[in-house]
């Protein structure tokens, strides 16, 4: 029974490293081009002349300031979604326990 339970998470553990890798490969390139040609990226370069000017700062910090920004709030509502997530599953397994 062990062993059935062990094939199956190493299956889905494989599964989850072959998905990654699937979109890692995938053409980064035109990816890339894309990405720098359209219009967010036009609105990410304005925001950054902003706060370079706003802030008395180098386009360089101001273009670290906003990606540092971006990512800590995707952190952020990471660990809230992964949260609330292992919140439910607690929950679910204690309704199923009673």
């Amino acid at each position: 029974m062990m062993s059935e339970k062990q094939d199956a998470i190493q299956l889905l553990n494989t599964a989850v490293i072959k998905s990654k890798e699937k979109r890692i490969n995938a053409s980064y390139e035109d990816r890339l081009a894309k990405i720098c040609n359209s219009p967010v990226m036009s609105a990410i370069l304005i925001a950054v002349d902003h706060l370079a000017e706003e802030e008395k700062m180098s386009k360089d910090q101001a273009a670290i300031s906003i990606v540092e920004t971006v990512r800590e709030l995707d952190s952020i509502w990471n660990d809230y979604v992964l949260m609330e997530g292992i919140g439910k599953l607690k929950d679910l397994l204690k309704n199923n326990m009673h």
